[in-house]
Parts: structure tokens; sequence; C-alpha cells
């Protein structure tokens, strides 16, 4: 009995330990179900629900249109005509199909396709190469003479170049050069070949981008070139339409496509000005893989003219398609604003056009022009070289060429400032046209001799001969006699020193720290009243010649006329006054003494037969990157003056950086500044005032 007692009470207890090993087991099994769960819908909440969105919605991003920008024409017959500088446009890109491609026509589409998007750029690369041999070699020889103001070297400079001009004209050098050209072109024209060949060769491949930036009428000589059929040939009225390039055969539209070679559109932004202005409108190009306004306007509007994206989002069924009566998700994309800018597009493109000329006439390292309204501070044209095309920006070396010196460049103005310093001592009543000092040719200060730019000594003269003559020692009288605090204070009120506010990236604020610290020593005053030991932007010295135009009265230069806004809401840019920095009497006395320098002193090449034009020359010595002093023989000549003096229309500032042929502001500067302001003066149909 005792046995089998003992025997049920184990089976029992193998009993219990089962049912408490399955228990255990299902409680397991229930938490790793809740803790699954728990990691799906809490922890990877996010995830799941887009892969499940993404087998049930469709949703999209909305791509806003890049606002325009536009400039406008003030010309007889077209007052007020609006023309887009920065619009968009549809350009292709052009691809291929290698695994469609028919590898027996993959050397002729190779070589059509240099034909159409190589061979004028590896042309024009050539001829640049040779020509930048041509320069170097001329170079080497006149760097070897040494001292061009030796008599024998100069006797052996005048000798290479003439030898370089009879170079140029000698039929077997050009033989030698016609054929090393064409080696040149060749050897390029097989690596460019090859690349397309490697492309097109890649069997089984089922994309490789062969052009980005296409145009139509490019996209369409190409699928007429490496057609053979003689009706496509012949047709005289092909057209792109939807995408596809159409021929008309028997009378009938077909559509014309090469087998492999497909192409797709696209919104690019376009500069149909090509380089006019590029400084000052920028581009749009790539921070790192978003497209962004770069550089001008570009980038200093970027947000506003980009405008905001959309999106769109929808359910789908279980095949995939979109259910269209269910409800939907939509935000409407908001395209970028338009700006209407104060420049004016003839007077833009001549002073573009007129400052590249006389850049490359004076073999000049560059140039900038500004053209403001006095009365408004409204920007008539804003130019600057180098420049770039835009459309081609990818193609610039030198990033440098990116930036609008014409508001960055900061440099010593030289004697153009004079104008400013007789600005103050008009003002303060020290001085008047006539008030005369005795000039002795030079001035100790602080145990510094300064000395006039002649070296002369010119005796007893008067205010307005100081302009004339450009007279250093008469700056210095006139700064004197107002003082250098207060020298110093009217520099900064004409707005020197701090940037002008002008809507555009890179403004720079110029540097009169000299100038600040008081009590102003007079060494530090004396010079910069002719324009030395301190910097400025061509903005800041247009803008203040314009204060003297206007009566004495500063205004802020601005460049956007009317912010569009896509649903036709304006803001229209008002006039902003700075400051009064002057009297208008000083300023009316100052202007008929900056007539009497176009008149009678340096500035006579600026002048415009049958009006009476002011202004003044400044021929500014360069500073050394490195020491004190500044570099020999190196200048920067500039010309800031306005017309008609009794009621002046516009104010120009002329600079012209390191002018090659000549020293003086007088032959490079002012003589640009006279050509510009006719052309302004027709073209305004201002009448004659003399």
């Amino acid at each position: 009995m005792s046995f089998w007692k003992k025997h049920r009470r184990n089976f029992e207890t193998i009993n219990n330990s089962r049912i408490n090993l399955i228990i255990a087991i299902i409680f397991l099994l229930a938490g790793l179900v809740i803790f699954k769960l728990f990691y799906l819908q809490v922890l990877n909440y996010d995830l799941y629900y887009n892969l499940a969105a993404d087998q049930h919605q469709i949703y999209n991003l909305l791509k806003p249109e890049r606002g325009r920008i536009f400039a406008q024409s003030n010309e007889a017959g077209a007052a007020n005509q609006l023309y887009p500088i920065a619009t968009n446009k549809i350009f292709y890109i052009l691809y291929a199909v290698p695994k469609d491609i028919n590898i027996s026509e993959a050397d002729e589409i190779s070589e059509q396709l240099y034909l159409s998007f190589d061979r004028e750029k590896t042309e024009k690369e050539v001829d640049d190469l040779l020509q930048r041999e041509d320069e170097a070699r001329l170079k080497a020889q006149i760097d070897a003479l040494g001292d061009l103001n030796d008599e024998a070297n100069k006797a052996k400079y005048e000798a290479i170049v003439v030898q370089q001009k009879n170079l140029l004209n000698d039929r077997q050098f050009l033989e030698m050069r016609k054929v090393r050209r064409e080696a040149e072109i060749n050897s390029r024209k097989a690596n460019i070949i090859s690349g397309y060949l490697k492309k097109l060769k890649k069997s089984g491949d089922v994309y490789e981008p062969l052009e980005k930036k296409v145009d139509e009428a490019v996209l369409k000589a190409f699928y007429l070139a490496v057609s053979r059929q003689d009706e496509i040939i012949k047709a005289a009225d092909l057209e792109i339409e939807n995408a596809a390039v159409f021929i008309v055969n028997h009378g009938q539209k077909k559509e014309l496509t090469v087998a492999g070679i497909n192409f797709s559109e696209k919104s690019y932004r376009f500069y149909p000005e090509g380089s006019i202005g590029s400084n000052l409108m920028g581009f749009v190009g790539f921070a790192g893989d978003e497209e962004k306004g770069r550089y001008g306007l570009e980038e200093y509007f970027d947000q506003e003219l980009a405008g905001r994206e959309g999106s769109i989002k929808i359910e789908r069924d279980a095949a995939g398609k979109a259910i269209i009566i269910n409800d939907r998700e939509y935000l409407k994309a908001e395209n970028g604003v338009d700006l209407l800018l104060t420049v004016d597009r003839s007077i833009q493109y001549t002073a573009c056009k007129k400052l590249n000329e006389a850049v490359l006439k004076h073999g000049a390292d560059g140039g900038s022009i500004i053209i403001m309204e006095p009365k408004t501070g409204a920007i008539l044209a804003m130019c600057s070289n180098p420049d770039y095309d835009g459309n081609e920006y990818q193609a610039v070396e030198n990033i440098e060429n990116f930036t609008n010196p014409a508001i960055f460049s900061q440099y010593e103005p030289g004697s153009i400032f004079k104008v400013i310093t007789m600005a103050m001592a008009l003002d303060r009543g020290k001085i008047t046209p006539n008030t005369t000092y005795e000039d002795t040719g030079k001035i100790v200060i602080d145990k510094y001799t300064i000395e006039n730019s002649d070296h002369q000594a010119n005796g007893a003269q008067t205010m307005t001969q100081v302009l004339e003559k450009s007279l250093n020692t008469g700056a210095i009288f006139a700064m004197e006699k107002v003082g250098s605090d207060l020298f110093s204070d009217y520099v900064k009120n004409f707005g020197f020193g701090e940037k002008t506010g002008f809507e555009s990236a890179g403004e720079s604020k110029g540097d009169i720290k000299s100038l600040i610290k008081k009590p102003v020593g007079e060494i530090y005053a004396a010079t910069a009243s002719f324009g030395q030991g301190l910097a400025v932007t061509p903005l800041q010295m247009v803008a203040a010649f314009s204060a003297i135009a206007n009566g004495g009265i500063l205004m802020k230069p601005y460049v956007v006329k009317e912010i569009v806004k896509a649903d036709g809401a304006k803001t229209v840019t008002q006039p902003k006054t700075i400051r009064r920095v002057i009297s208008e009497k000083a300023a009316t006395l100052l202007g008929g003494m900056m007539v009497d320098v176009v008149e009678n002193g340096h500035g006579k090449r600026a002048a415009v037969k049958g009006y009476y034009v002011g202004g003044k020359t400044g021929t500014a010595q360069v500073p050394k990157k490195s020491g004190r002093g500044y570099e020999e023989n190196d200048y920067i000549g500039s010309f800031g003056g306005f017309a008609p003096v009794d009621d002046p229309k516009f104010v120009m500032l002329v600079r012209i950086d390191h002018p090659r042929d000549v020293d003086w502001a007088e032959s490079s500067a002012a003589p640009l500044f006279g050509e510009i302001a006719e052309y302004m003066l027709n073209y305004w149909q201002i009448p004659k005032d003399r």
C-alpha cells in the first residue's frame, strides 16, 4: 500500500511540473507577442506606417516656378516696357540607352555628338591656348629686357613688338600654326569621341547621360544630322512639340527618333542678356544637392524668388491606381516673386559694352560703372569687368569673377575724393570757390613731406583751381580749415565706412579706421583729404557724388523697384533719404566748381557738347600687398560726375583698374564717362543748355 502511495505522489509531482512548464511557455510566448506588438506599433511606428503608406498612398512634392527678374526701358516709343533679364526656360537632357543602340551605328552617333555639342567649344579652347602661348612668349621676351625706362631696352622692346606683328603676318608661321591647331583639335576630338563610345557600347546599360542642357534648336539639328532619311533632311519646318521631335513627311507629322538616344525636358534658369550685368544678377547654381541663388540679386532674394514647395497625397487601390474620389491632401505650390528693377536695359547694355571695350583698349585688369538717379537713389546701370555668362557659370575658372566689384572691391579713391573735402569746407563756410592759398608744391606734416602729383609749385591758387589742377596741397588746405575731427565726421556722414544696405549679396563697408579714433591724427586727415589712406567702394563713391547732385541730400541706393507676388500683390520701393550732408548752397557752389574741372581741368575728355557737365578725375596709387607704400606704375583711374549740372538726371562713377597704356584717369576713365553721358543725354532727349 505504501508503495502505491509513494508512486502516486511522485506522479502528481511530475504532472504539476509539466503544467508549470506549459504555463511558463504560454506566458513566455504571450510576452514575446506583446513585446513584438510594442516594437512594431510603438518603437517603430513611423517606419512601418511609412512603409504601409508607400503601398497605399501617392505622395509628391510640387515644385514652384522661380520668380523672374525684369529690367525696364525708357526709350522713346518703348517707355516702361519690361524685359526679362533672368527667367526660366525649358532645355533638354540628352541621354543614351545603350542596350537599344545598334553597335554598328555607335561610331556614327559618337561623331555626330562631337560635331553637335563639342566641336565649337573645342576649337575655341584650342584658339585660346595658342593665343596664351603667343602672349607668354612675348611676355618672356619683354621680361628678359629688364628696366624698360632704359633707352636701349626701350628700343629693344619696340623691336620685339614689331617682330611680333610681322610674325603674325608671316605665311610660314601661319601655316605652322594651322598645322599645330589642327593636330591639337584632332587629339582632343579623338578623346571626346572615345568617351562617347565607351558610354554607347555599355552592353545592357539602360541610362548614360550625354548632354545636360541642350537648346531646342541644337537638339533639332542633332536629330536631323544623325538621321539618314532624305525626307527628314529636306524638311524645312521641323519643330519640337510636346518633348518630341517631329518632321513633316508627305504632309503628315511623324515622330523622329534615333534608336537608343532619348531626351527629357527640364526647366533651367536662363539669362537672355548673357553676360550683361551678370555681376549684379548672380546666378542659380548648386549648393550641395540643392539649387540656390548664388551671388548678387539671385542670392540676396533667393528665398523670395524660389517660392514655396507644395505637395499632394492621395490613396491608391490594391492595383496601385490612384483613388480619385477618395480624400486627398493638397498643398498648392507658391511660385516665387518677380523683381522689377530700376535698371534701364538700354543704358545697362550700352554702359557694359563700352566698359568692356575700354578695359580691352587699355589692357586693364577690369573696371566698374555705376549710374544712379540722384533724386531717388535708383540704380540705372551697374556693370563690372571681368564678367561672366550666368548661363555657363560652371565654365568660369576664377571664382573671384562672380563677385560684384562695384559694391565689393575696396580701393583708395585718389583725387576724386577732393570733391568731398571741398564739400565740407564749403558747407562750413570756411572757403568759397575763389578762396586762395599759396601753393608751394609740397607741405610737411609730422615729418612727412606731401607733394602735388605734378611736383610743381603753382603759386596763388583758388579752390576751383585746386580741383582743376588736382592739387594735393590745396585739398590739405581745405581740410585744415575744417579741422581733422570735423573732417572725420563729414566722411562718416557721407556714408563712407559703412554698408549702404544695397539689395545684393557681398557688399563691403570700406575702411576709414584711420579717421575713427579722436583726436584724428593730422597726417591721416591730410592724406585722406586727397583720397589716400582710406578705402571706399564704387557704390559709396557714387552715392556721395549723388548727394552733391541732389542739393546736399544723401539717398539710399536701391535697385529693386517692385516686388510682385504670384497673386499680383505688389510691394513698391519708396526712395529713402538718409540725411542731409551739406547745405544746398554748398552743393550748388561745388557743382559749379566741378563744371570748371571739365571745362578747364583734367576732366576735359568727359565733356559733352551742348551740356554743362560736372565731374572730377581720380588717379589712385595702389597700395603694396606686403609692407608700406605704393606699387610703382600701377594705378586705378576713376571719374565721378553728373549732368546737366543745373538739374542732374544722372550721376555716374567710372573706374578702370590697372590700365597698361596710360597712367592718368583723364585718359582712361574720363573719356569713357563722356561717351556714356553723351549717349544718355541723347537717349533721354534732354534739351541742350548751351
